[in-house]
């Protein structure tokens, strides 16, 4: 109701401008200014759809911008590509950890911030640059997004569950789990953190195999530096509390049907040895499946770069910054640089769509941290928290482009299982009545000539809040977090701060003209504002209803 009476100033503002521009163009469709009508013509860019209802395809669905035209020549040219290669296309998720839009050179980061990405850069100019790709704030909903599709309210991993806390995949039906059941040979690789109770492992929903640890980076090595947490690892006593904790401290290594085996302790020396280790794991699988009948998807999460940042030896102080951050950066580069030199070696890199991208924005509490040109950071819907450096590679499929077309990793899931042959609509026939997909089959959008987006809007959740909502440039917040509302001092950032869920009426941003978030422009544009919280309106109204909110926060 809070809603409903939140949002009616701005229908009503909807229904007055409807009504004039209606008489207005009875009138001859003037516009201008006070000073008179004017003859520009203006220009109405293609993939912005602010004027463009949507179109509803399943009832578990999300509604789409079709473009049957870019959809017919995708079609077309994956049915080529299946007729060459004899099998549907292999799939590639790099999946990054805190990792912030402007580290990456693509995005003016790179050298200009002290450590160069020239393979991540030299990759994302011969493929598609997302400038507008967005995460959910912190790791493990990001993750669990991409796995299923739904967006935290549907999946229910609101946060990050840690040091053995619930939450997970459990009965979820996943990416994973779909592909294999279309002929893929699924292989997960570095870090998982989407439960750790059996029925959430990776071979447990739909990985052949996988190898890497469980939970998070901080949670193997926090409590044992004397640096950061010398409270404990100075205290023999609460050290072998931590020690005998219940959580799973291992690398491991499991097999669909097993129990997951332990690889080996993680701890403050071998912390620094794990991204090489799972390169060269997901180096030889790559290789391993040249020539085979099947095709694979891969889904490789670093461990880098969430803090803390024990850099290997062969990386420390190679970045021209001399952080660990960047340092972590440098190999990061490297270490995407041996998985696409792999697929190249093995000639599967013609029949392979690589998409890279980060969980999130950069963490903000522990320097050193990622950079970002936007407000926020990880744990807020500010863009800085939630848009993420991503871009789509295939090699003779892709053309050099830039686009500000809207995608959100739970596109991912359709996207993937439409190039496994189940595009749109046909994705519902895989899943439960009652499993609602909030992504949007996009493989028109990355692989067509000049392709637009299929994705009206961004819906952004901060854990069960609703709080914003994005269409074109414009995007409108009903609650937002203030990172030093609580305290101006000490570590102050996504995770630190104080939430405000009673914004103003008219809390709406241009990111065009505003990146940074902190000019509210909604009393000048009040029909915009209208037209997006209309947006938030019809998922509130229209989707929870029939596919109610799913919370299962750690703990709980």
């Amino acid at each position: 109701m809070r809603r409903l009476k939140r949002i009616f100033p701005c229908c009503l503002a909807v229904f007055l401008f409807l009504v004039l521009s209606r008489a207005g163009a009875l009138a001859g469709n003037e516009r201008g200014a006070s000073t008179g009508p004017t003859a520009a013509k203006g220009s109405v860019p293609s993939d912005q759809y602010l004027h463009v209802p949507p179109v509803k395809i399943a009832p578990n669905m999300e509604p789409v911008i079709p473009h049957p035209d870019q959809a017919k020549q995708v079609a077309d040219k994956l049915a080529a590509l299946e007729r060459k290669f004899g099998k549907k296309p292999n799939i590639v998720v790099f999946l990054l950890d805190d990792v912030g839009w402007m580290d990456v050179g693509f995005n003016g980061g790179g050298i200009a911030v002290g450590n160069d990405t020239p393979t991540l850069d030299a990759f994302a100019s011969q493929g598609l640059i997302l400038t507008s790709a967005y995460s959910q704030p912190s790791c493990s909903p990001t993750r669990a997004t991409i796995m299923t599709g739904q967006l935290p309210v549907h999946h229910g991993l609101q946060y990050p569950p840690m040091y053995g806390q619930a939450g997970g995949l459990e009965g979820a039906v996943t990416l994973a789990k779909l592909l294999s059941d279309q002929g893929y040979v699924t292989q997960g690789v570095g870090k998982w953190h989407m439960g750790e109770n059996e029925g959430s492992q990776p071979q447990n929903v739909g990985f052949d195999d996988f190898r890497g640890f469980l939970s998070v980076s901080d949670m193997y090595t926090e409590w044992r530096d004397i640096y950061y947490n010398p409270e404990i690892a100075l205290n023999p006593a609460r050290f072998a509390m931590l020690e005998k904790s219940d959580f799973n401290h291992n690398d491991v290594h499991c097999v669909k049907g097993q129990p997951c085996q332990a690889v080996g302790l993680i701890d403050l020396d071998t912390i620094k040895t794990l991204d090489q280790e799972w390169s060269a794991y997901a180096e030889k699988f790559l290789r391993d499946q040249a020539g085979g009948k099947k095709p694979f998807f891969l889904y490789y999460g670093t461990r880098g770069c969430h803090f803390d940042n024990y850099p290997n030896d062969a990386y420390a102080g190679k970045s021209r910054s001399h952080t660990s951050y960047g340092d972590c950066m440098v190999e990061m580069d490297a270490v995407f640089g041996r998985l696409m030199q792999a697929l190249t070696d093995s000639g599967q890199l013609e029949n392979t769509l690589v998409l890279f991208t980060s969980d999130n924005g950069p963490e903000g509490e522990v320097p050193p941290y990622g950079r970002t040109p936007f407000r926020g950071y990880k744990g807020t819907t500010w863009e800085g928290g939630v848009r993420v450096p991503t871009f789509a590679y295939w090699k003779g499929v892709i053309a050099p482009r830039k686009s500000e077309g809207l995608f959100d990793l739970a596109d991912i899931f359709p996207t993937a299982l439409s190039l496994a042959g189940k595009p749109g609509a046909a994705l519902a026939t895989l899943l439960p009545a009652d499993r609602y997909v909030d992504g949007i089959d996009q493989a028109s959008f990355l692989l067509a000539e000049k392709g637009d987006s299929n994705r009206r809007s961004v819906l952004y959740w901060m854990a069960t809040q609703f709080a914003a909502v994005r269409i074109d440039e414009f995007k409108y917040h009903q609650v937002v977090q203030i990172t030093d509302m609580i305290a101006k001092k000490g570590w102050n950032a996504g995770f630190s701060g104080g939430v405000v869920d009673k914004t103003g009426l008219e809390v709406l941003f241009n990111l065009y003209t505003n990146p940074q978030e902190d000019a509210i422009v909604g009393i000048r544009h009040l029909p915009v504002a209208g037209i997006l919280q209309q947006e938030m309106l019809r998922y509130e109204m229209e989707v929870l209803p029939k596919f109610p909110a799913n919370f299962k926060l750690p703990g709980g």
